[in-house]
């Protein structure tokens, strides 16, 4: 049951509130039409057992706030993910940027920047993807094409002396990248880089992407220490952040796509609702409200 989720928690809120409605009537005692207000408890005790007041039982004295908790919980949403769920495709851009300033290009991280550019190109999941590389400047090697497998060879060939110059300016990438991707819905930009260069003018460009709607994620590379240059400052600015050799988590993100994260009706394919059932157990407090005395 770790897998139990709540597609509409919102709904939570009513349980507190029948809660509170089922500690007034259990301190309030059982009902008498009234007479229990005007009556001393003598006399009311003596009218019940001569067969003149008669109060409801216990179990439906509390049968209509039983089920309204029971409607609260199954409007609330508790899910299970589907075996079944359907494998629906982005449609948007997916725009790769590589850092290739010195400290990545001439060093083991490029054949981890490399892979994990591989990777993405795999989980595209037939969204359209474009490359940038950077170091000093950024430069738009390829716009998004709904062919990725036309990027492999591109990213296959990068060495030491791909860039013309040297530094390290993520900024440029960043709003090369937004110009690329702008009036694109549903666009992700993943930023592979060892961190180095990240400065307030990253920040702003970061910013920017985020006021565009254009999600920023970032895939940390090793250096020639083993350690990332400012990984924090990678986690800083992008919406998601993972290493570079293990990128699941980004590659998830990327395939499902962000447009099922905003769309209720296709985010809930992915889950089968209990909400239902579990409404439907109201049914039976509900019954004992029905049922005939002697």
């Amino acid at each position: 049951m770790s897998d139990l989720v709540l597609l509409r928690p919102g709904w939570l809120a009513a349980l507190p509130l029948l809660a509170v409605l089922t500690l007034w009537q259990w301190r309030r005692g059982p009902a008498a039409g009234g007479w229990e207000r005007v009556m001393p408890s003598v006399m009311l005790a003596a009218m019940r057992a001569l067969g003149h007041l008669r109060s409801a039982a216990g179990r439906q004295r509390y049968a209509a706030l039983a089920a309204a908790a029971l409607i609260g919980l199954g409007l609330s949403g508790p899910a299970l993910p589907r075996a079944d769920t359907p494998l629906l495709a982005g449609s948007g851009a997916i725009l790769i940027a590589i850092d290739m300033s010195p400290s990545v290009a001439e060093s083991p991280a490029l054949a981890d920047a490399q892979a994990a550019a591989a990777a993405i190109l795999a989980a595209a999941n037939g969204r359209p993807v474009g490359l940038v590389l950077y170091s000093g400047e950024a430069y738009d090697v390829a716009a998004p094409t709904a062919d990725p497998a036309t990027l492999e060879s591109q990213i296959a060939v990068l060495a030491p002396d791909t860039m013309p110059g040297g530094g390290s300016r993520p900024a440029t990438a960043l709003a090369l990248a937004r110009q690329m991707l702008g009036g694109s819905r549903d666009a992700d930009l993943v930023l592979i880089s060892d961190g180095g260069g990240i400065d307030d003018a990253t920040q702003v460009e970061a910013g920017r992407l985020a006021g565009d709607g254009i999600r920023l994620s970032t895939l940390a590379l090793e250096g020639a220490m083993g350690e990332a240059s400012d990984g924090a400052a990678l986690e800083a600015i992008g919406n998601a952040t993972a290493p570079a050799r293990s990128p699941e988590s980004v590659l998830r993100r990327l395939a499902r796509g962000g447009g099922l994260e905003r769309d209720p009706a296709l985010a809930a394919l992915e889950f089968r609702d209990l909400g239902p059932l579990i409404a439907g157990l109201a049914a039976l407090p509900l019954l004992s409200l029905f049922r005939r005395r002697a």
